[in-house]
């Protein structure tokens, strides 16, 4: 524990006017307050607010702010009153402890119906002088420090929770970068553990193989810069854990695959050596486009400032620079609190704040909230603006969760439970029933809409930012993925076993699976389907006596069958059918193709794409006219009282005249078909072409449409299109 006079010589170290009989006064009172009491380390309670005191020195505040530090606890844990503290060290000291006591008892992470309330109190408070924030940041990194000593896990993952979603982004906004670094971090030591030391671990290993070059490069970079005149300090620094973590959830990306794990700072006088120093690093180093960002002409909203560029440099290493002033970098540190100190210092507390970015950023707000009725009113109203970098959103049950800017309904359902994701059919946000594809804004509360019918598909993955919500779609959509190349080449081997006259009995494919050296049955329908292993190959295999050139001779022969056949709109014994289930994973439509059930369609064998399925008439097909194994006879698999739906293409020509797409939307809903997109090409005073997807049953579907629609007087041209037509 620091002792009185280390924490005196502290202060007048950066501040040789302070009031040291003040800081002497208040070490003495909160010593005696705190008296036996223990902290969960055993050690002396009063330690704490000492460890405060000497964190808030590090940002060379104000002798007052330091007092505050010291006697912070004193309200809430001791027989100390407002009275006393006012009369022992005066009104400014005694409303900055009281406000920080105030912060203290607020349950920012409850579920409680006084959340709401509770954000509200804590940013006026923060507001009516920030200071109050200052120490209560301060207060939270030490509590963060010594979290381990607490002995109940679900009091310290609460603790921890809080911290990462409310204290680290309050330090963020307000510019607190080591703050915010390290009280993400601590947190991230509790509530993932194992994460956070897989990180070490794989740093560890990368500092044994790169530590030398990272210092040849900072050294390299030094020596170019002085060479053009530019009076610089350069340093290596190496992300914190959590934040190359966050990045790796956040890009799904391995740790080796980060470009920013290690960055350089080059350190310069003034705001024209910046700009100096980016045109020679730029002129000797290949920059990575897209890579450069300029927040001195354009501050961030916590007025950070500094140049960021990523170059490939020595050894073709890429390497991410922040150049910045000393000034600069301070403020990038220290955020609101290095304001406070140059402006305490520059012309007393008189005023101070009024011109600091930051604090003018939460006063501003502060007055947005003040016109709300009620808490509730300014959720809705304010959004939660202080955290423009998270999106925070509640259940219907008042919890709260963070997310990053951008997030959607589907990761919130994710963030609930996975389960909830994977079922998830969509949400009513704020009493309104929007999309899985909904983007998430600051306050919105959502409930999840469920169904037992809805199941993870490869589009969610556009749909979603979160890491653990792609994660979990990957894991389904694996799964379904391999369940359904198994379905298909278990299909193409039992249709060439019955081709062939063979009883596709599971001992004689087994047998096929110990010759190839596969794990499993499973293993071996997977390949199939995949294209990687051709049912020709398996029925060699479990049969050894079989010719294989016979038998591609016998394919070539099936090819024309497949021609002849696929014209015949009865079910072919040997045809695998098209399956509804299918579609999108193992089986799909060969793009820009529109088949219809009552049309002929033939398969063909795509490596790692399954079975591409065309019309008879597609073009495409002779590309695969000398690739007879790739052939499949195909069917369709669809009863005619079926819901299911299938995409068509019609090209027609209308009368440009006002009401025509009306008349030609309410004919297709009459029919009980859904129109998905549509595509003008040509347009002049008296015509204009179109064309026209729908969704219909099948080929009679489909007649019966466009026969009305040629019945209409708006349509003068009108034809059901099997090939996207050329434009």
């Amino acid at each position: 524990m620091m002792r009185q006079f280390e924490l005196v010589d502290r202060v007048v170290g950066y501040e040789p006017s302070a009031d040291e009989d003040l800081l002497n006064r208040a070490y003495v009172y909160a010593t005696k307050m705190h008296g036996d009491q223990k902290r969960a380390s055993g050690d002396p309670y009063f330690s704490h607010p000492v460890e405060v005191a000497g964190i808030l020195t590090e940002l060379h505040l104000d002798c007052a702010t330091i007092a505050t530090g010291l006697l912070h606890d004193t309200l809430e844990d001791t027989e100390a009153t407002f009275d006393e503290i006012t009369s022992m060290f005066g009104c400014e000291i005694a409303e900055l402890v009281d406000g920080v006591t105030k912060l203290s008892k607020l349950e920012i992470n409850s579920s409680s119906p006084s959340q709401a309330e509770n954000f509200r109190k804590l940013l006026l408070a923060t507001a009516n002088d920030v200071r109050i924030l200052l120490v209560k940041l301060a207060d939270r990194l030490h509590n963060m420090r010594t979290l381990h000593f607490i002995k109940s896990h679900d009091k310290r993952v609460r603790i921890a929770q809080e911290t990462l979603d409310i204290y680290a982004p309050l330090a963020g906004r307000m510019g607190m970068q080591n703050f915010r670094e390290e009280l993400e971090d601590l947190s991230f030591s509790q509530l993932n553990p194992d994460g956070r030391d897989t990180v070490i671990r794989r740093l560890k290993e990368l500092d044994e193989t790169k530590s030398a070059v990272l210092d040849d490069i900072a050294y390299e970079f030094h020596n170019v810069l002085v060479e053009e005149g530019v009076s610089s300090s350069v340093n290596g620094r190496r992300k914190r854990p959590f934040s190359i973590w966050s990045k790796m959830q956040h890009k799904s990306i391995s740790l080796e695959q980060l470009s920013d794990i290690y960055g350089y700072r080059v350190i310069v006088d003034t705001e024209d050596a910046c700009y100096r120093a980016l045109g020679v690093l730029h002129r000797n180093y290949r920059v990575v486009p897209g890579r450069f960002k300029d927040y001195i002409s354009m501050p961030k909203l916590n007025n950070y400032q500094s140049l960021h560029t990523t170059v490939i440099g020595p050894n073709q290493q890429r390497v991410e620079i922040q150049i910045r002033t000393e000034a600069m970098h301070k403020i990038a540190e220290q955020g609101v609190a290095a304001h406070w100190a140059y402006k305490s210092f520059e012309d007393g507390l008189s005023g101070q704040g009024d011109t600091i970015t930051p604090f003018r950023w939460l006063q501003d707000m502060v007055n947005q909230l003040k016109t709300g009725e009620t808490a509730e009113e300014f959720l809705e109203n304010t959004k939660l603006e202080l955290f423009t970098d998270q999106v925070f959103c509640f259940t219907p049950k008042g919890r709260l969760i963070a997310f990053p800017t951008g997030a959607t309904v589907l990761d919130f359902a994710y963030a609930v439970h996975t389960e909830v994701g994977n079922s998830c059919a969509g949400a009513r946000i704020n009493g309104r029933q929007l999309p899985i594809r909904t983007v998430l804004a600051n306050g919105d509360e959502i409930e999840i809409i469920r169904s037992e019918k809805t199941l993870p598909r490869p589009v969610w993955l556009q749909n979603v930012l979160t890491g653990k919500a792609r994660a979990a779609i990957r894991h389904v959509l694996r799964e379904q993925e391999e369940t359904s190349f198994a379905d298909l080449g278990e299909r193409l081997v039992k249709s060439l076993f019955a081709s062939e006259g063979v009883e596709a009995k599971r001992e004689f494919i087994e047998r096929a699976v110990g010759v190839l050296g596969l794990a499993s049955l499973t293993s071996l329908y997977v390949e199939v389907g995949r294209g990687r292993l051709s049912a020709t190959d398996v029925l060699v295999s479990a049969f050894p006596s079989k010719d294989k050139a016979v038998l591609s001779s016998k394919a070539g022969a099936r090819v024309k069958d497949v021609v002849s056949n696929a014209k015949d709109t009865k079910p072919q014994g040997h045809a695998v059918p098209v399956s509804q289930a299918l579609q999108g994973m193992a089986m799909s439509f060969e793009e820009g193709y529109f088949p219809l059930p009552g049309d002929p369609i033939v398969g063909i064998l795509t490596p790692e794409a399954g079975l591409k399925i065309y019309p008879l008439e597609a073009s495409a097909l002779s590309n695969f006219e000398d690739q007879e194994e790739r052939w499949v006879a195909m069917r369709w698999d669809v009863s005619s009282d079926s819901q299911s739906r299938f995409h068509s293409r019609l090209d027609m020509t209308l009368v440009n005249k006002a009401g025509s797409l009306s008349i030609v939307a309410q004919t297709i809903a009459d029919f009980d078909a859904n129109i998905t997109n549509l595509s003008l090409f040509k347009r002049d005073d008296t015509f204009h072409d179109l064309a026209l997807d729908i969704q219909v049953r099948d080929v009679n579907h489909a007649k019966q449409i466009v026969n009305a629609l040629r019945a209409c007087s708006v349509v003068t041209r009108i034809e059901r299109l099997v090939a996207a037509k050329e434009v």
